[in-house]
């Protein structure tokens, strides 16, 4: 038997028969559930046919990425209080999505985001800067799960060859590609559903093997988590994660801010809206999403702790300065000392469910955007584009987005992580929420000030994120060698969110009171089918 750091033979070679097991079966169920018809409806939406529940695991499947599973996970694990609220601000997101933006999202787009800011603004400044801004909020996200590939996989099979690490990176992008490309969105909805309840599954079982031992006290895992940690008290009160900092208060709700608002805007979760039929069918299928994504902020919660509690916080952060084994360990310490052959095969499980959950998650977002792409950049101002060359241009488009990720994502591999995680979280916070906003409920807002929502807040997190701590000026920043950190805080939120929606202001006051009073005029008219479904007489 191996320590509580590696894995028994048996466990890894049954990890690696599942990896391929299910690599295979996601790929020929992509293929089955694929659009077998020229038919735009069908490839970006599935027809709309996915059941509330169905449609609500596969949005939960969109939202919770590796990432989020990893990393989250290991925030608890290694920060407590701060890592437990960073889980619940997750939850409040995709709750702000569902009562605030859900139902009109549904209603004012088709198959993008493009389409929804478009449909009163119609331009193709307007649907290219909407694909711009698509790419530049999922690209560092998909980096994140495509360069974690190669070090989870080979923390979880026991290698530590560089080439083999690398070799998982392209063999795990290109299966993501070939879902998105063949799936389009009712094959890729499948893998998410069948992620989400491998996970929560697996997940949910660790829980229950943790909390028994601890007699199913949550207050003794706590209790014995602090006693773990190092940190004493402190480990259950806020302040651990963003201790050093000039205003560590500040910086963490700064950081819980960019969360709860930019989680839910990304458009990968936002595609998901159009795939409902209607909009009651999207409250139920958000509320079966909430649902799912509180029940794995519970299973996190307690996997975390239970990490701390059982093998210590100076172990986990030994394994990975970043906690991102932090669930792995944790699944594997639930056990004991003596593993069984069941104990073993549900060890199994759970790598195969992350294993999935990398899968799914790229998959989801080249599909996100390759639509725009292929919708809001080339079909969009082409005459007479046939429904069939759309489907091949947004084929073509998942290839040309993926494989510049996979050549990205091999470079920075060896480095950390997690200010990729937060530049998209950044983006969709200070760029993508500020136009959702604006566009869906301000009766004014302009061409110009929408443009300049979606370019100034993008530039503005661009500009400030390679200042923050994350970046450089800490032994676990990107760039630990160097020290540019002008901007110490965690995320750019406490001023990038606030300028996103201060340039979209700005432009529309700029076009005019004329132009403004036209855009209200326009508004009017189909401001009934945006916010309740139903149009206006005479419209």
């Amino acid at each position: 038997m191996t320590s509580l750091t590696g894995f028994s033979e048996s466990a890894q070679t049954m990890s690696l028969v599942a990896f391929c097991a299910v690599a295979t079966i996601t790929l020929l169920l992509c293929v089955m559930t694929g659009p077998d018809r020229d038919d735009l409806d069908e490839f970006y939406t599935g027809y709309g046919t996915l059941s509330p529940l169905r449609n609500g695991l596969a949005i939960a499947g969109d939202y919770i990425s590796a990432a989020t599973v990893l990393s989250t996970t290991g925030v608890i694990a290694l920060c407590g209080y701060d890592g437990i609220v960073l889980a619940l601000s997750t939850a409040l997101s995709l709750m702000l999505l569902m009562f605030l933006l859900a139902e009109p999202l549904r209603n004012a787009g088709r198959f993008t985001m493009g389409d929804a800011l478009a449909r009163r603004m119609p331009g193709r400044a307007v649907r290219v800067a909407a694909c711009a801004a698509t790419i530049a909020a999922l690209l560092p996200m998909m980096l994140v799960q495509l360069a974690g590939a190669g070090q989870l996989m080979a923390f979880i099979l026991g290698f530590s060859n560089e080439s083999l690490k690398t070799g998982f990176v392209i063999g795990l992008g290109t299966l993501m590609i070939s879902y998105a490309a063949i799936g389009g969105m009712k094959g890729t909805a499948l893998i998410q559903i069948l992620k989400i309840v491998m996970l929560l599954g697996s997940g949910a079982l660790v829980a229950v093997l943790i909390l028994n031992r601890f007699d199913w006290d949550p207050g003794a895992l706590f209790d014995a988590a602090a006693r773990q940690s190092g940190a004493g008290p402190a480990f259950l009160h806020s302040g651990l994660e963003f201790a050093g900092g000039p205003a560590p208060r500040l910086d963490m709700i700064t950081s819980e801010l960019t969360i709860v608002v930019g989680g839910a805007c990304l458009p990968h979760i936002t595609m998901r809206m159009y795939t409902a039929s209607s909009a009651r069918q999207v409250r139920r299928s958000m509320s079966w999403a909430v649902s799912s994504v509180a029940l794995f902020v519970l299973v996190i919660t307690v996997v975390g702790m239970g990490a701390t509690a059982l093998i210590g916080r100076t172990t986990i952060a030994g394994a990975d300065p970043q906690g991102n084994t932090a669930y792995l360990l944790g699944s594997r310490a639930a056990f004991g000392a003596d593993v069984s052959t069941a104990e073993t095969l549900l060890f199994t499980t759970v790598t195969t469910a992350i294993f999935l959950t990398l899968l799914a998650s790229v998959a989801g977002m080249i599909l996100a955007c390759a639509n725009s792409l292929a919708h809001d950049v080339f079909a969009a101002h082409a005459r007479d584009l046939s429904a069939r060359r759309e489907m091949t241009l947004a084929r073509v488009s998942a290839l040309a987005i993926g494989v510049p990720t996979i050549l990205l994502a091999t470079q920075v591999q060896h480095r950390s992580l997690q200010p990729l995680i937060t530049l998209s979280f950044c983006l969709g916070a200070s760029a993508l929420a500020p136009a959702l906003v604006y566009g869906l409920f301000w009766r004014r807002y302009t061409r110009t000030g929408l443009l300049c929502t979606l370019i100034g807040g993008s530039l503005t997190v661009l500009l400030l994120m390679p200042g923050t701590n994350l970046v450089s000026g800490s032994p676990v920043s990107a760039f630990p060698e160097a020290d540019f950190n002008w901007f110490p805080f965690t995320t750019t939120g406490i001023v990038s969110i606030p300028a996103g929606f201060a340039f979209g202001w700005l432009g529309t006051v700029a076009s005019g009171r004329g132009k403004a009073e036209e855009q209200r005029r326009q508004y009017e008219a189909v401001e009934g089918w945006i916010l309740a479904g139903v149009l206006r007489r005479g419209s």
